[in-house]
């Protein structure tokens, strides 16, 4: 149960940190050009969802990467590549695919963008959190 709490931190504060920078301060005038958001955001629902996502991605990393030999780099590196590829589907694709907005190659290029800065820090500390978790369990038991 550690590691998954872990592993939910691990996609959740960066994630959240990451989307409040990139999305209100950095890029805030790109996406008001593009027009595609709300003037009053609702951040609870956005934190919302991210705790939601941080489960399923902690319970796939779990069942898919938890318990593989592999080593740290290509672990965080597989989970990286299929954590952003669904994350782009249902964040990028889905969202150009049915939203009114001023420019959609705009908005893939800007949300591409976000989405690999967040799983460049977001795998690898599910990575170090599931493992991190299994190294306190062989202290806790010794």
């Amino acid at each position: 149960m550690m590691r998954f709490g872990l592993a939910v931190l691990a996609y959740v504060v960066p994630t959240f940190a990451l989307g409040s920078i990139w999305h209100l301060v950095l890029f805030d005038d790109y996406y008001r050009a593009l027009r595609i958001y709300r003037e009053d955001i609702i951040i609870p629902f956005g934190l919302l969802a991210m705790l939601i996502q941080g489960g399923v991605f902690a319970w796939i990393y779990g069942k898919a990467f938890g318990q593989s030999a592999g080593s740290f780099g290509s672990r965080a590196l597989l989970y990286g590549v299929l954590g952003a590829a669904l994350s782009w589907s249902f964040t990028t694709l889905a969202v150009a695919a049915k939203n009114v907005m001023a420019s959609v190659p705009s908005y893939l290029l800007i949300e591409t963008g976000f989405t690999l800065v967040q799983w460049i820090m977001v795998a690898p500390l599910t990575v170090l959190a599931f493992r991190q978790s299994v190294k306190d369990s062989a202290l806790a038991q010794a």
